[in-house]
C-alpha cells in the first residue's frame, strides 16, 4: 500500500468520527416524501463552481439551485459557490426516518474509503457507517473502483410543534458554533433545536454534528387541489413553479408567499395569469381616505394541467399598512426582489425626475 494511502488510513483511524445523524420522520402513509435542503460547505482549498456542486448532488436543474441560494437566474454555472450553500433535494420518509431519495449517488475512484467519501466529498453531512448500511458494504476500507454507491444523506418531512410545516435544513455544526447563534442565524429557537435533535443541553453540542434545523416557510394561497400544493419557500429564497412561468420569493418582512410571473425565461410559454383586470403579483390599493390600508391582491393560487396548462390566481382582500402601521402612500418604496437581495429598479417617474435634476445641474456648472 502507498504510503499516502496509509496516512490517509491512519488520520481517520485517529479523528473521532460523528455520531451517524438519523432525523425523525414519521409518515402518515407507508412512505411520503417532500423537499428539504442540505447545506454544503465546499473544500476549503479549492474553487467549487456552482457546476461542480450541481455535478455533485445531481440536480436536474441549475436555476433549481439558484433559487435555492436566493442568486439571479443570470448567474453562470461557471460562477464560484457561496460557501455554504444550498442544495435542494427530495427527502423519503420511510421507517420513522428520512433520507435523500435516489440522489445523490457517488462513483468510487482509486484510493477511496467510504470514511474519505462521507467526509471528504460529502464535507461530514453523513457517516460512511451510513453508506456502509446503505449499499451492504461490509469492509468500509475495501470498495471496488467504479462501484456507484448511493449516499443517503439524513432529511425529514415532519412539521414541527409551534412552527407546523417547514424545509428542514441538514446542517453540519462549524467549530466554534453553539446551539444559540445556529438558532439565531435560522430564525428558531434554541429549545427547538435541542428537542429536535435529541440534546440534553446546549452543552453537548458537537463541531460536525449533523443538525435537523427548521426553516419557517411563508404562507400562501396555493389550492389544495393545485399540482404544487404542497409549495414551500423558506426566508430568503425563492422556487420557480408552473413550469418555471411563475418564481415565488418567501421574505421574513411579511412571510407571506410572494409569486411574479418570471422575467427573462424565454423558453417557457406561459399563459397569462390574471385576476380580473389585475395581473398576478399585482396589488390595488383604495383611495378611500376613511380606509387607507384597505387593498386587493392577486395572488397565486397554484397551477393544473389536467385539461390544459393553467395558473391559478385569487383575488384577496388584505391590509396593506406595515407593521408601523403606515400605509402604501407613507411608506418607503420597496419591491419583493429587494427582499430577496436582489436590485430594486427605478420606477419611469424617477428615472425622469433623475435625468432633469442632472441635467439641470449640468447648466448651471456651465453657466458658471
Amino acid at each position: 500500500m502507498a504510503p499516502l494511502s496509509l496516512l490517509l488510513l491512519l488520520l481517520a483511524a485517529l479523528t473521532p468520527s460523528p455520531a451517524a445523524a438519523r432525523f425523525t420522520c414519521n409518515a402518515k402513509s407507508r412512505a411520503t416524501t417532500c423537499q428539504a435542503l442540505i447545506s454544503y460547505t465546499p473544500p476549503p482549498n479549492a474553487t467549487t463552481t456552482l457546476r461542480d456542486v450541481r455535478t455533485l448532488f445531481q440536480l436536474r436543474s441549475h436555476r433549481a439551485l439558484l433559487a435555492a441560494n436566493a442568486l439571479p437566474l443570470t448567474t453562470p454555472q461557471s460562477a464560484p459557490a457561496p460557501s455554504p450553500i444550498r442544495v435542494r433535494l427530495p427527502c423519503l420518509c420511510s421507517g420513522g426516518a428520512g433520507a435523500t431519495f435516489q440522489r445523490p449517488t457517488y462513483k468510487v475512484r482509486a484510493g477511496d474509503t467510504l470514511d474519505a467519501v462521507a467526509r471528504g466529498v460529502f464535507a461530514g453531512l453523513l457517516t460512511y457507517r451510513d453508506i456502509a448500511a446503505a449499499n451492504n458494504v461490509s469492509d468500509p476500507n475495501r470498495v471496488a473502483v467504479g462501484q456507484d454507491l448511493r449516499v443517503p444523506l439524513p432529511c425529514s418531512c415532519d412539521p414541527v410543534a409551534g412552527l407546523g410545516a417547514v424545509v428542514h435544513l441538514t446542517y453540519v455544526v462549524p467549530a466554534g458554533s453553539s446551539i444559540a447563534g445556529i438558532a439565531e442565524e435560522h430564525g428558531t429557537t434554541e429549545q427547538t433545536l435541542l428537542q429536535l435533535n435529541r440534546l440534553p443541553d446546549a452543552k453537548s453540542l458537537l463541531a460536525g454534528q449533523v443538525l435537523d434545523v427548521p426553516l419557517r416557510v411563508c404562507s400562501s394561497a396555493i389550492s389544495n387541489t393545485a399540482i404544487d400544493s404542497n409549495l414551500r419557500v423558506p426566508n430568503a429564497s425563492y422556487i420557480l413553479t408552473a413550469n418555471n412561468c411563475v418564481m415565488c420569493g418567501c421574505s421574513s418582512n411579511t412571510w407571506q408567499l410572494d409569486c411574479q410571473p418570471t422575467q427573462g425565461l424565454t423558453s417557457a410559454v406561459c399563459p397569462v395569469a390574471k385576476c380580473g383586470d389585475l395581473f398576478l403579483g399585482n396589488t390595488s390599493v383604495t383611495t378611500s381616505p376613511a380606509s387607507p390600508c384597505e387593498g386587493t391582491a392577486c395572488l397565486y393560487a397554484g397551477y393544473t394541467n389536467t385539461t390544459s396548462f393553467a395558473i391559478l390566481t385569487n383575488l384577496t382582500s388584505s391590509s396593506m399598512c406595515d407593521a408601523a402601521g403606515l400605509s402604501p402612500a407613507a411608506q418607503p418604496s420597496h419591491s419583493s426582489a429587494s427582499g430577496l437581495g436582489l436590485p430594486a429598479l427605478w420606477s419611469w417617474s424617477e428615472l425622469v425626475v433623475g435625468i432633469h435634476i442632472v441635467l439641470l445641474c449640468l447648466g448651471f456648472l456651465h453657466r458658471d
